[in-house]
């Protein structure tokens, strides 16, 4: 005898299928059920691990993987944590399975983003007179401090507000960088970097595949690495016939659960000579 399956299609109508000789039911896979398969196929995890990680049962899994089941917000919030997922991701996964994102609830994150609003200025301050700017995960500029507008306008900043493009884009402050194949090529491994961290992130992928079609970049980015690199990449600068050496560093907001505070970086620019701290602290007066 045939069996009959049940498939779904795109407009929700059933369709019945003949193939076999027992009858099954096909459960047609939600948007929140492939992004979870897809995080834990990301993490190596079996059904097994992720279900003793998460602290729920496998059978629940797998129902919440095939569609059978649909997930409560604490099981998606316990999900995200097993998982090591952004708090966008995390986002991403409450908006699959119909739920609100956590991020959008001002009641309780609007004191705390205050809070970090004024850290920020206050570690901006602190880092004077060395260049310091606080961006998001794709390198829009939030806020800066005196000496880094300072620093990037004498360096042939054009006001770009996402320093990425106004570090990879020809011009007066690419020119003006004088290993600029390296930290290009050093910058989009970061950018390719955070979007394996977010493969939900369609504004950092589209800004990848813009920044493929800059002059150089192809070059740049295809440039082998070398075989003894320095323990840290120098940002080399010429500006004013001054050759000039920096380093960074980049923190970022701890433990966060809120993805718009997810995103802050700061990133922090160091002399890494005498000579280019003593023209940052007489370019400061």
């Amino acid at each position: 005898m045939a069996a009959i399956t049940l498939d779904v299609i795109d407009n929700g109508s059933p369709v019945w299928k003949s193939e076999g000789m027992t009858a099954v039911q096909t459960t047609p896979t939600s948007g929140f059920s492939r992004l979870l398969k897809l995080w834990r196929g990301r993490r190596r995890l079996s059904q097994l691990d992720l279900s003793m990680e998460a602290g729920m049962s496998q059978r629940h899994l797998s129902f919440l993987e095939t569609g059978r089941s649909k997930p409560s917000r604490s099981a998606i919030s316990q999900l995200g944590e097993a998982l090591g997922m952004p708090a966008a991701e995390v986002d991403a996964l409450l908006v699959s399975a119909g739920f609100a994102a956590r991020s959008s609830n001002v009641s309780w994150g609007e004191a705390t983003r205050r809070a970090v609003d004024v850290s920020i200025e206050h570690v901006l301050r602190g880092h004077e007179p060395y260049p310091a700017v606080a961006i998001d995960r794709i390198w829009n500029l939030q806020k800066a401090n005196g000496s880094a507008q300072r620093f990037f306008a004498a360096a042939g900043s054009s006001g770009n507000p996402n320093l990425l493009r106004e570090l990879m884009m020809p011009g007066r402050l690419r020119n003006s960088i004088m290993n600029w194949e390296d930290v290009a090529r050093a910058l989009f491994r970061l950018l390719e970097l955070e979007i394996a961290r977010r493969p939900t992130d369609a504004e950092a992928s589209g800004l990848v595949e813009e920044l493929r079609q800059l002059p150089g970049i192809p070059d740049a980015i295809a440039k082998p690495a070398k075989e003894d690199p320095s323990p840290v990449l120098t940002l080399q600068f010429r500006i004013a016939e001054r050759d000039l050496k920096l380093f960074s560093l980049i923190a970022t907001i701890g433990m966060s659960a809120d993805a718009s505070l997810d995103d802050v970086r700061l990133e922090t620019l160091l002399p890494a000579d005498t000579a280019t701290r003593d023209w940052f602290e007489s370019f400061l007066t």
